[in-house]
């Protein structure tokens, strides 16, 4: 199994600057985020990883060129690793949700496991099928510091599921320098441990 995964952050895209819920729709990254993706990808180059992996979504690819032609690694794509599927929220400002059902809204911030976007995933399914995907991704490095870029919240459920980091706020744009965050992965981790904490 890697020694390490890091953890990237596609960076934003106009839906997350206006407080638009991205989910899976197909959105490339704005001005703001291919910026916060160079300065990423210059650090990154310090210390490289053995291999660099991403996610499908559009935004993800797109930082995945940006990072690929810094480091001089080739981004692969990773399937299974979509961002969390919002159903008919997708598109639609947190403002309005909040406004229009708020009911819906409270019990989404108060507690995001137990209720599921309108025709979207339940964060339980998307936490089994980014697991088994990380599981085949860290089984498929010996040894090593790999990287992974995916969307937001994504990246805060791979976070969650390989170090126990809170979730926060599903719909708020977190805050990190950085935009990665490097996990020291444990020999012993399995996805039978992560669906335990589920």
């Amino acid at each position: 199994m890697a020694d390490s995964l890091v953890v990237i952050r596609s960076g934003a895209t106009e839906y997350d600057l206006h407080g638009r819920i991205r989910g899976r729709l197909s959105i490339p990254l704005c001005a703001a985020g291919v910026a916060e993706t160079h300065a990423a990808a210059e650090l990154l180059a310090n210390s490289l990883p053995t291999a660099l992996y991403t996610s499908t979504a559009a935004c993800a690819l797109h930082a995945s060129r940006i990072i690929g032609q810094t480091t001089g690694l080739v981004p692969r794509r990773l399937n299974h690793l979509e961002n969390l599927d919002q159903g008919l929220w997708e598109g639609m400002l947190v403002d309005d949700i909040r406004r229009r059902q708020p009911r819906l809204y409270r019990q989404w911030q108060e507690n995001p496991w137990a209720v599921s976007p309108p025709d979207g995933e339940l964060l339980e399914d998307a936490c089994d099928r980014v697991a088994t995907a990380l599981e085949w991704l860290l089984r498929r490095h010996a040894a090593g510091r790999i990287a992974l870029i995916v969307p937001e919240p994504l990246d805060r459920i791979v976070c969650w599921l390989l170090a126990g980091m809170p979730l926060g706020d599903l719909w708020s744009r977190e805050t990190r320098p950085l935009g990665f965050v490097e996990i020291p992965l444990q020999k012993q981790w399995t996805s039978e441990r992560v669906a335990g904490a589920v």
